[in-house]
């Protein structure tokens, strides 16, 4: 008979974060994702990882300027995103089978109006 191997746990729940950022975001804030940013003058709302502020802060004067964090931006962004993914739980908007942008569009209105309609 075959034995379970059980790993212990660090504590119950979800891994804890720090509460201003998230650690999904966090691989997007490397230094060509903030040049691609910039080029296109988007202003970006990702924090800096906490290794790369390390590695910053090693460096002194030589480190360069710390990127802005807006948490007010931040805020939004998720909730773009969460509104995003709730569109997606629609099977249609997720998979796009439309060929035609505009049937697509009709799709992603419908999802958006059963969405409203049942909050």
């Amino acid at each position: 008979m075959l034995e379970k191997i059980r790993v212990p746990r660090p504590r119950p729940g979800r891994p804890r974060t720090k509460p201003d950022s998230l650690a999904a975001d966090k691989a997007y804030s490397n230094g060509p994702c903030r040049d691609y940013l910039r080029r296109r003058g988007i202003r970006h709302t990702i924090p800096e990882k906490t290794d790369s502020q390390a590695a910053r802060l090693r460096k002194g004067s030589h480190g360069g300027r710390p990127p802005g964090f807006d948490q007010e931006r931040y805020k939004k962004r998720n909730t773009v995103e969460r509104a995003i993914n709730r569109l997606k739980q629609s099977r249609a908007v997720a998979t796009r089978y439309d060929k035609r942008g505009y049937v697509f569009l009709g799709t992603a209105t419908i999802a958006a109006l059963v969405i409203w309609l049942r909050t």
